[in-house]
């Protein structure tokens, strides 16, 4: 139980700082980041993929 109402003190101490919304700033950006970065990845990989099997279609 103290654990928990020590998260809760952090946790509303940097909601009411500007330092803590600096904080989620910094994360929703790293975020979108992650997401456009997994997005990019998978066109990416389908795209190679593609390309190995016409290059495998071609060889065979």
């Amino acid at each position: 139980m103290n654990t928990l109402m020590n998260t809760y003190l952090k946790i509303r101490d940097l909601l009411q700082h500007e330092e803590g919304q600096d904080l989620v700033e910094y994360a929703l950006l790293i975020t979108l980041i992650a997401l456009a970065v997994v997005g990019g990845v998978n066109h990416v990989a389908s795209a190679v993929n593609n390309t190995f099997s016409r290059i495998s279609a071609t060889l065979s």
